[in-house]
């Protein structure tokens, strides 16, 4: 066994990784020695992938949609008191219909799902105006 320490590089960390699986391996119990050291590489590498291997949220709701569906097992039929009816559910799913705010409301506070994850970005441009529409100066 080797002395705990920071994770500076990439080496560091596959040092880290491989200790942790050896302790997972010998499936220590309650607070002995190796449970305490599997706690502390695990916050050491916690920390390292956090800095060098960000998670980025997904951006786009459908998958967002998607993921809860599998963690939880739903089906689209269950998705119908949230979305609405069996085609509006297909519709969203297939990204044919934007979720509105108030199925978002309903997925957010019946799944769970974070509302700023069903959001997404902005993916298009702001509309322009019709041809021949009168536009006016801000003021």
């Amino acid at each position: 066994m080797t002395d705990i320490h920071p994770i500076r590089d990439e080496a560091d960390y596959e040092r880290a990784l491989a200790e942790i699986d050896k302790i997972i391996q010998q499936n220590p119990d309650g607070n002995t020695p190796d449970a305490e050291r599997l706690e502390l590489l695990s916050l050491l590498v916690s920390d390292y992938e956090a800095k060098h291997y960000p998670i980025q949220p997904p951006d786009d709701p459908v998958e967002v949609i998607l993921f809860f569906m599998d963690q939880k097992g739903l089906t689209r039929k269950e998705l119908e008191p949230y979305l609405g009816n069996k085609a509006r559910v297909s519709d969203v799913l297939n990204r044919r219909r934007s979720l509105s705010l108030n199925m978002i409301r309903r997925l957010s506070a019946g799944l769970g799902i974070p509302a700023d994850l069903l959001i997404g970005p902005l993916s298009h441009t702001p509309r322009q105006p019709r041809s021949g529409a009168r536009v006016y100066p801000a003021p």
